[in-house]
């Protein structure tokens, strides 16, 4: 379902460097242009604070840079759950995912899937009409990813969407907005190394955000 925003809600986002963006750990209030870092969670808040200057919203940056969903269940009460969000966007997963293939490391999809909607059970419990939107994790092809992290991934982008889907929550396809504009530039101009992203890519993930988050049914 689609995103209902209200005056003065506050807007977080998590997750692992995709999302951290080189964010300032020196300025953490709300609405800090540094705290939001240079990536498409800055762009999505300079956005909604320009077109609804008397909303008041309050947007925050917790994600961390190497993030894997067992390092954010681990500081999900400290990071999340103590700025009482109404809205908590989370992209995670691609960490996981290089740590599973190349090092045999970090959790394997099915512990992925177990520890997420603990995550998610645990925020439902506390904060009963938080608003949920799950990021679909991704990859291109460039760089040293290869086929082995691309058929790892899938299965943890199909439990994301499965995920948003059992606790109503909204989900953002990235990767298939990534792969459609892959198909007018080159990859290497989405993703440098085919995980993180250029400033190209970081408006294709603001711009698809934006449009799934608050899609007219």
């Amino acid at each position: 379902m689609p995103l209902t925003l209200n005056p003065h809600n506050v807007i977080l986002f998590q997750g692992d460097s995709i999302t951290d963006a080189g964010r300032t750990r020196s300025r953490i209030g709300p609405n800090s242009l540094d705290g939001m870092g240079f990536g498409y969670a800055r762009f999505i808040t300079d956005f909604l604070l320009k077109e609804n200057p008397d909303n008041f919203y309050q947007f925050y940056n917790r994600a961390n840079s190497g993030d894997q969903i067992h390092n954010l269940a681990y500081r999900w009460e400290q990071d999340t759950l103590r700025l009482m969000p109404d809205v908590i966007s989370i992209l995670i997963g691609v960490n996981d995912t290089w740590n599973y293939v190349e090092l045999g490391l970090g959790s394997d999809p099915e512990t992925f899937q177990r520890i997420y909607r603990e995550i998610l059970t645990n925020t439902r419990e506390i904060l009963p009409k938080v608003q949920l939107v799950l990021c679909e994790p991704f990859l291109l092809l460039v760089g040293e990813v290869d086929q082995a992290w691309i058929t790892d991934l899938k299965l943890r982008q199909d439990i994301v969407r499965g995920l948003a889907e059992e606790f109503q929550g909204v989900f953002v396809p990235f990767q298939a907005a990534l792969n459609q504009s892959a198909r007018e530039v080159p990859p290497s101009h989405l993703l440098e190394d085919g995980v993180h992203p250029t400033r190209k890519g970081h408006v294709v993930l603001y711009e698809n955000w934006l449009t799934s988050v608050f899609r007219q049914d």
